[in-house]
C-alpha cells in the first residue's frame, strides 16, 4: 500500500491519519481476540501477540507496494500485512486454519500470515531463516534489472544470533543487493533477555562492520519516527542499490506466545513500564492532543473497527476445513514429462561415446541455451578456466556470463537459502547449484534443504523451488571423511524433495535435463568416482531425457534381482558377469536411478520373475535407504520369495581415508557376488 511521507502529527492529511488509526484499532482488536479462539477450542493454537510493535509493523505494511517489492514477515506480524492489505477475515482464516488461509489453507502454524499472489512470502517457523530468502529475491531484482523493487525480511532480534542471519546480511553487502533487514527488537527471545544473546546493546550493531551496508535506527513504538525511518531506508536503499538494516526499539507487552507466561520472568514494575509505552495508547493521545481528532470522531473508528472484526468472524467461522484426503495434494510441483523417452531408455549404440563428467557438463550448457532464465553457482565453480572441483561446470562463465554463472561464499545455508530466495523472483526461474564442493559438507544447508522440501506442500501449491541441488558424492576416491560419503539415507526422508542418483551418463544427462525442467527441487546425487570412469561411458542421443521414478534394468534375469544405484551398479553388473560365467545363473541388475519418486513397480516386477532380491548400495546398511527398499519388498512381494530379502553395503562407520581402510568399509564386488551366491543357493 503506498503512502506519502509524513513528518509529523501537524503536517500529515487527517484521512491518512484516520486509516492509520483504524489499522492500529484492527490488528489491537484482533490480536486480543486471538487467545479466544484457543479457549474456544475453534483453532489458533500458537499466536505470537505484537503490541508494543505497533509503529514499526504500520510503517513497514504502508511503504511496501504489492506486486513490485517483496515481504517477508515473521510470525509476530500482523499488524505489518493489515498494514500491506490483507484484510481481517484473511487474518482469522489464517488463525483457525482454515481451507481457504490465503497463506496455506491450514497447513502451515497461525499467526504464519502471508499471501504470496502479492508477494508476501509464507515463511516458515524456523526463525530468521527468511532473511536467505530475501537476499535471494533481492539477487533476482538486482540480476533483471528492476530497479524500483526492494525486498524486505522482518524479524525479532533473537533471530540475528542465527548464523544464516549473518550469511544473509554478508551476501547482501557484497553482492550489494537491495534489500532492508528489520529488527524488531523488544528485548527478549521468548524469555532469553537480549543481554543474553549479545554483547552489544542494539543486536544491529553486531553489523556496524559491514562494507556497502547503512543501519537505521528508529522507536518502533513511535508511529511517525518509524515511518519517517522507513520512508528515509527505502529511498536510500532504491537510490544506491545496497542493502539497509533498520533497528526499531520495540516493547513486547504480552506473553512471547499463548504458551509462554511472562510474569515468570518480568516483574511487575518492568511490565507496568512496558503497559505505559502502549504504542496505539499513545498514538491515541497525540491526535487528541494535538486536536486532529476528537473524542467522538476516535470512538466511531473504534466501532468501525469492532463492526470489521465481527463480520469477519462470522464469515470465517462459517469457511470450510480442510479435507484429510487433502493431504497429498501439493507435495511434488509438476515434473516435465518427456515425450520422445517416456521410459528414460534409447536404442542409439553409434556415435561417440560420452564420459559421465562430458553428459552433466553439456547438458547444462544446453539447458541454459534453451532457458535463459536459467542460473548457476556455488563453490568453486567459475573462476577462469575452473568449474568446481571436479570441473562439471567448466566453460559455462565463459559461455554465459557472470550474472548466470558466479561464485558463492563457502556457506552452504546461503548457497541454498538465496537459491529458494531467488526462484521466487519468476516461475520461469531455473536454478542450479553445487550445495557444496563434497556431499558431504552440506549438513549446514539442512535446515535450508528440509525448508524447500516442504515449501510447495506448506503453501498450497502457491510456491516452488525450482532448483536443482547437485552433490558430488560417494566413495572409491580415496577421500576419507568428508569426502567419501554418500548420504541419500538421510537426504531422501522428506516428502517433496526428488532424489535422482544415476549410475551411466546417459542417465545423468537425461536425469539432469528432466530435473532443471519440472517444477520443485531436486537432489541430484553425481557419484564422483564414475565422472571419468570408462564403465560409466555411453551413447547420448542429443536432448536425452530421463523421467523421475523409472528404474531401468541394465542387465536381465531371471534368477535373483540386484536393485542398486550409483556406483554399486557397475560392481553389480560385475558379479552378475561373474556368476554367468560361473554359475550359468542369470542375475538382473535393476538400476533404480530415481529414489524419490521410486519405480515400485519395476521392483516387483524384477522380484515376482526371480524370487530373490538382493539390495545393494554403497551407503551404509544400518539407516542405509537400502532398508526401504527390503520393507517394500518384504511386504508387497513377500508371497513371491524363495529366499530372505539380503542387503550389502558399507560397513556401520564412516569412510577411512587410508586405502586398506577404504577397502574394508565399502562395498566391493567380491562382497556382493558372495552374496548372490548365498542367495541363489539358498
Amino acid at each position: 500500500m503506498e503512502t506519502e511521507q509524513t513528518p509529523s502529527i501537524k503536517n500529515t492529511a487527517k484521512e491518512i491519519l484516520q486509516n492509520w488509526y483504524y489499522l492500529m484499532v484492527l490488528g489491537r482488536k484482533l490480536d486480543e481476540k486471538a487467545p479466544n479462539y484457543l479457549k474456544q477450542a475453534l483453532g489458533w493454537s500458537y499466536h505470537a501477540p505484537y503490541a508494543g510493535h505497533d509503529g514499526i509493523q504500520l510503517a513497514i505494511g504502508l511503504h511496501f507496494v504489492k506486486n513490485q517489492d517483496h515481504l517477508f514477515p515473521y510470525y509476530r506480524d500482523m499488524l505489518t500485512v493489515l498494514s500491506a492489505g490483507l484484510t481481517a477475515e484473511e487474518i482469522i482464516l489464517n488463525g483457525i486454519s482454515k481451507a481457504t488461509d490465503v497463506s496455506s489453507g491450514g497447513r502451515h502454524m497461525s499467526n504464519h500470515f502471508s499471501k504470496p499472489e502479492w508477494n508476501i512470502h509464507n515463511v516458515s517457523s524456523s526463525t530468521g531463516n527468511h532473511t536467505l530468502h530475501a537476499v535471494g529475491v533481492a539477487r533476482g531484482i538486482k540480476l533483471y534489472g528492476n530497479s524500483t523493487s526492494v525486498a524486505i525480511s522482518s524479524q525479532g532480534e533473537s533471530s540475528t544470533s542465527e548464523g544464516y542471519v549473518y550469511e544473509a546480511i554478508n551476501g547482501a553487502s557484497n553482492e550489494k543487493l537491495p534489500v532492508i533487514f528489520v529488527f524488531q527488537d523488544n528485548g527478549y527471545g521468548i524469555s532469553v533477555p537480549k543481554s543474553d544473546q549479545t554483547a552489544n546493546r542494539k543486536a544491529a550493531d553486531n553489523f556496524a562492520g559491514f562494507k556497502n551496508l547503512r543501519i537505521f535506527y528508529c522507536d518502533g513504538k513511535d508511529v511517525f519516527n518509524s515511518m519517517n525511518t522507513l520512508t528515509e531506508a527505502k529511498e536510500w536503499v532504491l537510490k544506491n542499490q545496497l542493502p539497509a538494516i533498520i533497528h526499531a526499539s520495540c516493547v513486547r507487552m504480552g506473553s512471547h506466545s499463548n504458551s509462554d507466561r511472562h510474569e515468570l520472568y518480568r516483574d511487575e514494575a518492568e511490565l507496568d513500564c512496558t503497559r505505559a509505552a502502549d504504542p496505539l495508547y499513545r498514538f491515541r493521545k497525540q491526535l487528541i492532543a494535538n486536536k486532529r481528532f476528537k473524542e467522538d470522531e476516535l470512538k466511531a473508528i473504534e466501532d468501525q473497527a469492532q463492526q470489521a472484526v465481527v463480520e469477519a468472524h462470522r464469515r470465517a467461522i462459517a469457511a470450510p476445513n480442510p479435507t484429510p484426503e487433502s493431504i497429498y495434494q501439493y507435495v511434488y510441483a509438476p515434473e516435465y514429462r518427456s515425450k520422445l523417452y517416456p521410459d528414460g531408455i534409447h536404442s542409439l549404440d553409434t556415435g561417440k561415446k560420452s564420459k559421465f563428467i562430458q553428459a552433466l557438463n553439456e547438458t547444462l550448457k544446453a539447458e541454459f541455451r534453451f532457458n535463459q532464465n536459467t542460473f548457476l553457482w556455488g563453490q568453486d565453480i567459475a573462476n577462469k578456466d575452473k568449474g568446481g572441483i571436479f570441473n562439471v561446470s567448466k566453460g559455462m562463465q565463459q559461455e554465459f556470463g557472470k550474472g548466470r554463472v558466479f561464485n558463492a561464499p563457502i556457506a552452504e545455508d546461503f548457497i541454498v537459502g538465496t537459491a529458494n530466495g531467488m526462484s521466487r523472483y519468476n516461475s520461469d526461474i531455473r536454478i542450479v547449484i553445487e550445495g557444496a564442493e563434497f556431499a558431504d559438507y552440506f549438513w549446514p544447508a539442512m535446515e535450508q534443504y528440509v525448508e524447500m522440501s516442504h515449501e510447495y506442500w506448506r503453501t498450497n501449491g502457491k510456491f516452488s523451488p525450482n532448483i536443482t541441488i547437485r552433490l558430488a558424492s560417494g566413495g572409491y576416491i580415496g577421500g576419507g571423511l568428508y569426502h567419501s560419503q554418500s548420504p541419500e539415507g538421510s537426504l531422501a526422508t522428506f516428502p517433496g524433495m526428488r532424489v535422482v542418483y544415476p549410475s551411466f551418463a546417459d542417465d545423468a544427462a537425461g536425469l539432469l535435463r528432466t530435473s532443471m525442467r519440472s517444477q520443485g527441487p531436486t537432489l541430484f546425487l553425481e557419484p564422483k568416482s564414475l565422472y571419468n570412469s570408462p564403465d560409466a561411458e555411453t551413447f547420448i542421443p542429443e536432448d536425452f531425457e530421463v523421467p523421475f521414478g523409472k528404474a531401468r534394468i541394465r542387465r536381465g534375469g531371471s534368477d535373483l534381482s540386484i536393485i542398486t544405484y550409483g556406483n554399486t551398479t557397475h560392481l553389480s553388473l560385475k558379479a552378475a558377469a561373474l556368476i554367468k560365467s560361473e554359475l550359468n545363473k542369470e542375475v538382473e541388475v535393476l538400476d533404480l536411478r530415481s529414489l524419490l519418486p521410486l519405480d515400485r513397480d519395476a521392483i516387483l516386477k524384477s522380484v515376482q520373475k526371480t524370487g530373490k532380491a538382493l539390495i545393494v548400495h554403497e551407503d551404509k546398511i544400518f539407516g542405509g535407504f537400502g532398508g526401504e527398499l527390503a520393507a517394500i519388498v518384504a511386504e508387497e512381494a513377500f508371497q513371491w520369495l524363495d529366499a530372505p530379502v539380503r542387503r550389502v553395503g558399507s560397513t556401520f562407520t564412516a569412510v577411512g581415508f587410508n586405502p586398506i581402510l577404504e577397502k574394508a568399509i565399502l562395498p566391493d564386488m567380491q562382497r556382493i557376488y558372495n552374496a548372490a551366491k548365498e542367495l541363489l543357493e539358498y
